[in-house]
């Protein structure tokens, strides 16, 4: 087809003009947008390009930048001493919505309180009987592998009684808050808070009847030895032909996700498991608690082991392979699907 070169340029000085005055043509915005464009019959079909690639944070090489952290950073002073995980195909954020980072305070160490309107849990890899996290004046501790939760705007404090520095993993949401720009930070002006409560040791599924169905997420634990013994006792059971046999951390006051932008899942992959491709709308971070294995993201195949980190981006297609034809793999992950599933943009294919 010709060119209409006058109409180009009458487009182009229109384009400059409204420029000028703060205005940009939707006819020139789809380039912008990360999606793939497919042809079909009926015309244009248009779907997301996943945010981010497919990354792994091997543990190996990530634990000497922590101990040196200790020598090098003697007092954390008005940050934590945590390694962010950095997605290389994003500006900020392990995924789009999602941040991970480890985080070390060592013995005798108290992370002072504070309290943000980011929703945050802890995931814990060196730890024991006495370290713990005060939420909201209850204490938590944080035994290898439990679940901690510390909801938007709680107060929070982390403290190490133990004679070895104590390690866990960070979940947080906060590229989704600062895309919202809903970043509310406040100190509580002393080092900890005063311990008021003890924690909620009754059954996960139980509500205090004064408390509405909708109540925000509390502080909670969820013991290791508890999540495991589930697993085990549901191993000789049906298996999701995409991820094994997984489990949801519910929410002890809504009965529905971990946290209200964020869900955590434990995963175990039988000997041999060979997953099925699928992708989610929902992207998510893994975190490898034992074994080994490939995962598949788009077409590439990423090698992980125990305690590596790895980076699922929305939409990719991805594939799990437990390598070990003896020994099941154990995963725990975090996702952003309770905020997709809000506002009804979830979806899930599966080949």
């Amino acid at each position: 087809m010709a060119t209409d070169a006058g109409n180009d340029a009458r487009l182009k000085a229109l384009e400059e003009r409204m420029a000028a005055y703060n205005l940009h043509g939707q006819w020139a915005t789809t380039s912008q947008r990360p999606q793939r464009v497919h042809k079909t019959n009926k015309g244009v079909s248009i779907e997301p390009a996943p945010a981010g690639v497919g990354h792994v944070w091997e543990w190996g090489k990530m634990l000497p930048f922590l101990e040196e952290s200790l020598v090098a950073l003697t007092e954390s002073f008005t940050a934590r001493r945590t390694l962010i995980l950095t997605n290389p195909g994003l500006p900020r954020g392990t995924t789009q919505t999602l941040l991970a980072s480890i985080q070390i305070i060592g013995p005798g160490e108290i992370a002072w309180a504070h309290r943000h309107t980011i929703s945050a849990f802890r995931f814990t890899i060196q730890g024991g009987p006495d370290v713990s996290t005060v939420v909201d004046g209850v204490p938590l501790v944080m035994e290898p592998y439990d679940l901690v939760l510390t909801p938007g705007w709680s107060w929070h404090d982390h403290h190490n009684r133990s004679e070895k520095p104590a390690i866990w993993l960070d979940g947080l949401d906060v590229p989704l808050m600062i895309g919202l720009n809903q970043i509310f930070y406040e100190e509580y002006g002393e080092a900890a808070q005063d311990v008021r409560g003890e924690a909620d040791t009754s059954a996960s599924m139980l509500r205090p009847v004064w408390l509405p169905a909708d109540a925000a997420p509390r502080a909670h634990r969820y013991p290791w030895v508890d999540t495991l013994a589930r697993l085990k006792a549901l191993a000789a059971g049906p298996v999701d032909p995409r991820e094994g046999i997984v489990l949801d951390y519910v929410n002890p006051v809504t009965g529905g996700s971990t946290l209200r932008t964020l869900n955590c899942r434990v995963h175990w992959l039988p000997p041999g498991f060979e997953g099925k491709r699928h992708r989610r709308t929902s992207s998510s971070m893994v975190f490898v608690i034992d074994g080994e294995g490939v995962v598949t993201v788009e077409d590439k195949d990423l090698s992980w082991g125990k305690h590596d980190s790895i980076a699922v981006p929305n939409w990719s297609w991805t594939r799990w392979v437990n390598r070990s034809r003896s020994e099941p793999a154990l995963l725990f992950s975090m996702t952003d699907m309770p905020m997709l599933r809000a506002f009804g943009l979830h979806r899930e294919e599966i080949v």
